[in-house]
């Protein structure tokens, strides 16, 4: 138990070191009075918070292992706790490659939401089941998180080369897209506040349903809105639902799932809505003037270099390393597994991306709008994926 504590404090300690890390990045770009010295200053602290944040993070992933006695990337928790790590660790590696004070400032706190929305999975420590239980465990799944995490960073560099180009004095398609797409991010930190929220509160309600012939009980952790297709509140004196989840969403815990999308969007579109009105304009048009003195010809360069290191690296994790394995485990290379699937879509996008680069045309802004759709496909693969389609990566 000690090294279970010692690991949720170091884990605790690189979130708190990430955020004060983000803070000295703001002040690279937001004073203008400062000289470029003291903005050097500024820029050398957080990049060394940040390393110590991301060894606070190693230490974590290190005393868990220790605890468990097996790699900690067996299940959500670790797996997603391992992302951000390798987000920040995608960062590290284009800061020194560029020195650029002003990417710390989206991506540290994006890699923190990654963080955050792994502690809302369980964090009990478990035996690995017995498709897991190999070294190509950490092969494999370690590969595919760096690829993915130096991904993100092409990701942030194309969100914010987009907040920088678009016009924003006007109503456009382009900067309601970009809008949007800063939207779902305040539906991520929804799903985060609302899920500790009633964590803190301790809420717990049961329900009872039938699948098939089984009946089952589900527990909420948030008020039921939606309550499981036929299932019956078993829980007394909580808040009873308003309707019942569809029939045609199928899957272990639909309803509970179908729940916490509601609950995500319904606190997420209140933080939204509370942003814009505090800031009086759209969170783009509110970001771009701090993107005034950044380099659009960087920014687009970062994208593509993120992309050039990153597609590698997952393509030997998420296709080469992960065949061997479902050869071993079940017999065959490839099959038609969702995550498979997916994992194969997400390749063939960045391939593409690669190669439209090559074209005239495909630079600048059409890439920005490639970069962050990329790690869109990335991210519903690892949420929507993972979580709601029944696969043989279920367990995971």
């Amino acid at each position: 138990m000690d090294l279970v504590n010692l690991s949720g404090n170091l884990l605790y300690a690189a979130f708190i070191l990430y955020l004060i890390a983000t803070l000295f990045f703001g002040a690279t770009i937001r004073d203008k009075r400062s000289t470029k010295s003291k903005k050097g200053i500024s820029g050398n602290i957080a990049i060394t918070i940040t390393i110590l944040g991301f060894l606070a993070q190693l230490g974590y992933f290190i005393t868990r292992w220790m605890a468990s006695g097996h790699a900690p990337l067996g299940n959500m928790f670790e797996f997603v706790t391992f992302l951000g790590m390798a987000m920040v660790l995608g960062f590290i590696i284009i800061y020194f490659m560029y020195r650029i004070g002003f990417l710390g400032l989206f991506a540290l706190p994006l890699a923190m939401i990654i963080i955050a929305y792994a502690s809302m999975f369980p964090t009990q420590l478990a035996p690995l089941v017995p498709t897991l239980n190999t070294s190509w465990l950490y092969i494999h799944v370690s590969t595919v998180a760096v690829g993915q995490g130096i991904l993100f960073i092409s990701f942030v560099a194309g969100l914010m080369y987009l907040i920088k180009k678009i016009d924003q004095k006007k109503r456009t398609k382009k900067n309601i897209g970009l809008e949007l797409i800063l939207y779902m991010i305040f539906l991520f930190v929804g799903f985060i506040v609302s899920t500790t929220t009633f964590s803190i509160m301790d809420y717990d309600a049961t329900f009872e349903y039938q699948d098939g012939t089984q009946i089952i009980e589900t527990e909420y952790r948030l008020p039921a809105i939606a309550a499981p297709n036929n299932g019956v509140l078993l829980t007394e004196n909580v808040m009873e639902p308003w309707f019942e989840a569809p029939g045609w969403m199928q899957g272990a815990d639909a309803g509970r799932k179908f729940n916490t999308v509601i609950w995500s969007v319904i606190t997420g579109t209140i933080l939204y809505g509370l942003t814009v009105l505090i800031l009086r304009k759209r969170v783009g048009a509110a970001l771009q003037p701090l993107l005034r003195g950044v380099k659009a010809e960087l920014l687009d360069e970062i994208m593509y270099r993120a992309v050039t290191i990153g597609f590698p690296i997952f393509t030997l994790g998420g296709l080469i390393f992960a065949s061997i394995w479902a050869q071993i485990a079940w017999g065959r290379f490839w099959g038609w597994d969702p995550k498979e699937v997916w994992a194969l879509i997400t390749w063939f996008f960045y391939a593409a991306f690669l190669h439209l680069r090559l074209s005239r045309g495909w630079h600048g802004e059409k890439s920005g709008w490639l970069a962050v759709i990329g790690f869109g496909i990335i991210l519903f693969n690892l949420i929507v994926v993972n979580l709601v389609i029944a696969g043989l990566h279920s367990y995971a």
